[in-house]
């Protein structure tokens, strides 16, 4: 500074006045562009502030009136069933509550590589020949938990998904008692097996507990909570009156409710006091989801001094299950993402095989007091699933839900294990049932394994069109289920009916022309074989 002046006082004195009033010029207009631009500035973060207190306003107004809506709602419940309606429809509130602070997606960038101890080899957990006296300590600390709420209608099937015959007219139901008997006459224990039902499903499959007395399984249910429907533009519940029978006013709002529901039922708390200490959780649909003595053991014993509350059985994605859910380190804790949560611009990525190569299969094990401990001190953060519907009224609706596996960050030293395939059996359409009904599975117990006889170990690929969505249409297509032992691919599309003792090998593509239709003849067999056109076969 002192330089400059030194320049300046040595100018003439023309150079000076000009110098002096060039300066004053820019001093003005610096005056004045500071000036604006502290003011643009100003009204920008203005702006922004009350762009922020409108929405805050808006969140807030919204939740107060929700809240005179369930008011309203368990002022309309009888008597004798107002303290769980509230009790219920207060748990809803909280889910609202988040729905409303949480965002929809999460911040990708902010997705971190897995800690070396996330997920653990399945290989690492084998027991070497436990004695008998081993597995029977371990099981008697075990609760079974199917979840049962589903139901059929996707396949064409009234009633309750546990209900729709698997093999040799045995349902899901059948092959998990079965399974469950079996392991408790084997090694002198009684593991009890509980079914969380929705309102959708729980009358039906009280009535159907009946007929499974003699089994040698102490067998518990209880109902999954029953939330309100909320429009999607109001975001007000639709239904107006608890007693209300319409069922397209409320829904059952996920498997992540399981933890809430099964410690309301009184369940939670009756097994800890009958010295139970772990439950394992999986879809009564999941043929593959047995109870592991590996895994069992795993969740049992101290890893330096401490146990694992909580565990995910994940196993190797492909193409087929690129919209599973899979897990990732966010915010420095283990994170169950489901797609639904994925920004759009990165979805292809969350898809990719190689990036996320593993997904959620729904098995899950916990410990009961950590459950407990969740609940009751409020604990449990569940990402809220947003799942819009459109009512056959016309009316736009939402449903909040929450999954079981969402649950993973709010426990101690929670993990995931990559289980085998075989551990994922699920049925979810009849191209999955096919395969199952076929000589690709050998059953004993209940228990459903890849054939010995298949020089392979992976289970092919199956899509069968839309003529066989419904479990009893398709079942007239079939005079008799092929033999697949040696399948890879299969389509089938259009018009096709299977005669008895059909064999499919390698890749077989079958697909009947709009208006026609395919009959493979009796005895066939198809290797690497395209069958198009039309084929018909008439008894003479």
């Amino acid at each position: 500074m002192e330089d400059l002046n030194h320049v300046i006082f040595n100018f003439d004195d023309s150079s000076k006045l000009k110098y002096h009033l060039l300066s004053n010029r820019m001093a003005e207009k610096g005056d004045r562009y500071r000036f604006n631009s502290g003011l643009s500035g100003h009204l920008r973060e203005r702006a922004l502030k009350s762009s922020e207190e409108w929405k805050s306003s808006t969140k807030r107004e919204t939740l107060l009136g929700m809240e005179q809506e369930l008011r309203n709602l368990i002022e309309t419940a009888p008597p004798d069933q107002k303290e769980a309606v509230q009790k219920e429809l207060d748990c809803f509130r909280v889910l609202f509550s988040r729905f409303l602070r949480a965002k929809t997606t999460i911040e990708w960038k902010k997705i971190q590589p897995l800690p070396d101890n996330a997920i653990i080899s399945y290989k690492e957990l084998k027991l070497h020949d436990p004695s008998k006296d081993l597995v029977s300590d371990r099981l008697s600390k075990l609760v079974v938990v199917k979840l049962n709420g589903g139901l059929g209608t996707s396949m064409g099937c009234k009633g309750p998904k546990s209900m729709i015959s698997v093999r040799n007219d045995l349902t899901f139901l059948d092959l998990t008692l079965q399974q469950i008997q079996n392991m408790n006459r084997t090694y002198d224990v009684n593991v009890p097996l509980v079914l969380m039902n929705s309102f959708n499903t729980d009358e039906d499959t009280k009535k159907l507990l009946r007929k499974y007395k003699n089994v040698q399984v102490d067998v518990h249910s209880f109902c999954q909570s029953k939330y309100p429907r909320i429009l999607k533009e109001s975001l007000m519940p639709i239904v107006k009156n608890v007693s209300d029978s319409d069922h397209d006013e409320w829904y059952p709002p996920g498997h992540g409710n399981f933890y809430e529901a099964f410690y309301n039922s009184g369940l939670l708390d009756k097994f800890l006091q009958d010295g139970k200490q772990f439950c394992f959780l999986s879809n009564i649909d999941n043929m593959g989801a047995t109870v592991d003595m590996n895994v069992l053991n795993f969740i049992v014993q101290e890893v330096n001094g401490h146990q694992p509350e909580f565990v995910m059985e994940v196993t190797d994605k492909t193409r087929a299950d690129i919209k599973g859910g899979t897990l990732i380190q966010y915010e420095d804790r283990l994170m169950l993402l489901e797609i639904a949560q994925v920004p759009k611009d990165y979805v292809d990525e969350f898809k990719s095989v190689s990036k996320f190569r593993i997904f959620n299969t729904n098995n899950l094990w916990a410990k009961l007091n950590a459950i407990k401990r969740v609940v009751e001190q409020k604990e449990l953060e569940m990402e809220v699933i947003v799942n819009p519907k459109h009512l056959d009224r016309g009316v736009d609706v939402i449903q909040l839900e929450t999954a079981a596996g969402a649950a993973i960050k709010s426990f101690k030293g929670a993990c995931g294990i990559n289980v085998p395939r075989s551990r994922f059996l699920p049925v979810k359409t009849t191209s999955d049932l096919l395969l199952l009904m076929s000589n690709l599975y050998e059953i004993e117990n209940g228990n459903l394994t890849l054939s010995h006889l298949r020089s392979f170990p992976t289970t092919p690929l199956v899509k069968l069109g839309s003529f066989f969505d419904k479990v009893q249409e398709y079942l007239r297509r079939f005079q008799g289920i092929p033999d697949l032992l040696e399948l890879d691919h299969l389509t089938v599309s259009g018009d096709v009916w299977f005669g008895r003792d059909v064999v499919l090998k390698g890749t077989v593509i079958i697909i009947a022309n709009h208006g026609d239709r395919i009959d493979i003849p009796p005895g066939t067999i198809l290797e690497n074989k395209i069958v198009s056109g039309n084929l018909r076969i008439l008894d003479h």
